[in-house]
């Protein structure tokens, strides 16, 4: 089992760090949602901080990603070039870029509310946005778009993956094995 990408398989990192950050996104969504259900108080504080760690921890994940897809290209695709290459090839710029920006922007609706933004507790990151009640509201309605377009994107990668994999191609096999 190699760790890198060959020409025709998914390496054991790539792979780890891909279902890592499927579960941890699936994680954040139902715990971004509750969140923005409850109203905010001292009684949620943790809730805030545990969904701080986690987006910290995910883009800290996706530009793990994004180094290690520089240092070993993924395998070459499945399928015949044309517009399903292309679409899979746009969703998948779609997942990085939001992926870094869904982070980047709470963070910065965090920065923006003039409070610390605290890492488990522990570590306490420098704030990106100057603290005001409309930064924080930008920030923060941008950072719910983004959230619902991943939300949207995660579907259709599930659900082309399963079709995919039910018309034989062996995307998802290689996904999980490495190779088809």
């Amino acid at each position: 089992m190699a760790l890198r990408n060959g020409p025709g398989e998914f390496g054991l990192v790539t792979r780890v760090i891909h279902w890592a950050m499927a579960l941890l996104v699936i994680a954040m969504l139902a715990l971004g949602t509750r969140i923005a259900d409850l109203e905010p108080g001292l009684a949620n504080l943790w809730l805030y901080g545990l969904h701080k760690t986690l987006g910290f921890l995910a883009l800290s994940l996706i530009l793990l990603r994004v180094g290690w897809h520089l240092y070993t290209p993924p395998p070459r695709p499945l399928g015949a070039p044309g517009p399903a290459l292309w679409a899979a090839r746009a969703a998948h710029a779609a997942f990085y870029l939001l992926l870094i920006a869904i982070p980047l922007t709470g963070w910065a609706g965090s920065s923006a509310t003039g409070i610390d933004v605290m890492i488990a507790d522990r570590w306490t990151l420098p704030p990106v946005a100057e603290p005001s009640v409309e930064g924080e509201a930008f920030w923060f309605g941008l950072h719910g778009v983004l959230t619902k377009l991943l939300l949207g994107l995660v579907v259709v990668h599930m659900l082309t993956a399963i079709k995919r994999e039910m018309a034989g191609d062996g995307t998802l096999t290689r996904m999980l094995r490495g190779r088809a």
